[in-house]
């Protein structure tokens, strides 16, 4: 079960003008199942995204980074489960443009104007005739207030789908955002199998929806962790309709450039916390906050640490507080000059070590009474500098085993 997260209430996902949804039953994978998503867009929309670094990375990341370098304006995204179109050398690749030839052929555009997006099983033929076969049948179900059935649709081991919406008052104007989300194991995302949607009506120039496009996902879904594994599927896109009645963003100093990007941030880390909740046999949200260090970077370095150790991670799913696990974890994160005698430790504001060592009035009691909570927060200073750091993660439990074993079967 997610850790406290619900479905999202499909009345709280506000439409986006400019914005449509389709779904359809293409049977990628297995069959009764709505495993087809076209997002179409309309004229004049803004189309920014970051992706994975995984070197193998697969076919549609390949074709959306080709057809956003073009300068198209993008007119519709195509996204399908089952199938991540991954490790399929030129086949797959062949298979990814034909799927956009395909949908572009239907709704009126060039090929270049579609970006085609896959999860799932990776190393196998996509079945691309069921894909196109299916455009047809989603296009049919075109409708602006279907963000929910459109989370769903893009699920795979995920248990509950993932959305988040809000409306928000800047200087130029109100806008609107709604995005979805899907993940649940090899989560580590490295971008810039986890995907990431999120549509505006903001009027934004090209450049600047990049900039906080990159900025947002680097502080949300570059901070989470499920598995310490990145996909090779990872993306995260933000399409702006400009259909909001307001002047264009276009000045990157400015406060209605930071109002944007703070409120595509918070959206993207709602989305973000939501897989973490949803993490493959997750029983507890654990955030690790690092402070006190010389740069963020090695803040980073030091969470990533912990929240990928599976000594820590186990330790969290039996409530058993072995804390040493946390300070071993600080001490190999790479920052050679470390002081250890510097270094606090606080379980919520439970105080376990102090100055790199245990606590005198630390009782075994109170860290366990926090390791039984369902949202645990580790923080971990260091003592040599201002700057601090927060990554998202779940425990490991038998179920996250059971899933990954079985997931071809």
């Amino acid at each position: 079960m997610p850790v406290n997260l619900n479905a999202p209430d499909p009345q709280a996902l506000h439409p986006v003008p400019g914005v449509e949804l389709g779904i359809a039953e293409a049977g990628v994978r297995k069959a009764n199942r709505k495993d087809l998503l076209v997002i179409r867009l309309g004229e004049g929309a803004q189309v920014a995204g970051v992706f994975t670094k995984n070197r193998f990375c697969a076919a549609p990341v390949v074709v959306c980074r080709e057809h956003l370098a073009s300068g198209s304006s993008i007119r519709a995204l195509v996204i399908n489960t089952g199938n991540a179109n991954a490790g399929t050398g030129e086949p797959g690749l062949a298979a990814a443009r034909a799927t956009c030839e395909a949908l572009a052929a239907l709704i009126g555009c060039t090929p270049q104007q579609v970006l085609p997006f896959s999860t799932g099983v990776i190393m196998e033929p996509l079945p691309v005739e069921r894909i196109v076969a299916g455009l047809p049948r989603a296009l049919a179900s075109l409708h602006a207030d279907d963000w929910a059935s459109a989370a769903r649709a893009i699920m795979t081991t995920d248990t509950v789908p993932k959305a988040a919406s809000g409306r928000y008052r800047t200087r130029l104007g109100d806008i609107t955002m709604t995005g979805i989300s899907k993940g649940a194991g090899m989560i580590r995302p490295n971008m810039a199998t986890m995907l990431g949607f999120v549509a505006t009506d903001a009027r934004i120039s090209t450049s600047l929806l990049q900039q906080a496009c990159a900025y947002a996902a680097d502080r949300s879904f570059n901070c989470i962790t499920v598995d310490g594994d990145t996909s090779t599927n990872d993306s995260f896109i933000v399409m702006a309709t400009a259909r909001a009645d307001m002047s264009e963003i276009a000045d990157p100093g400015s406060s209605e450039y930071v109002e944007f990007r703070d409120a595509l941030t918070q959206i993207a880390e709602r989305l973000a916390h939501a897989i973490i909740r949803d993490g493959e046999g997750a029983t507890k949200f654990i955030t690790v906050r690092v402070e006190g260090g010389r740069d963020e970077s090695e803040c980073r370095k030091v969470a990533y640490a912990i929240a990928h150790s599976p000594l820590v991670k186990t330790a969290f799913f039996a409530s058993d507080p072995n804390l040493g696990r946390i300070l071993a974890a600080v001490g190999y994160a790479g920052i050679d000059d470390l002081d250890v005698a510097t270094v606090d430790l606080y379980l919520d504001d439970v105080l376990v070590a102090q100055r790199g060592g245990r606590y005198a009035k630390y009782q075994e009691a109170d860290g366990q009474r926090v390791m039984k909570q369902s949202e645990i927060t580790v923080r971990v200073v260091l003592g040599r500098g201002s700057a601090a750091s927060s990554v998202w993660t779940c425990d490991f439990s038998h179920e996250y085993v059971s899933i990954n074993a079985d997931y071809r079967s």
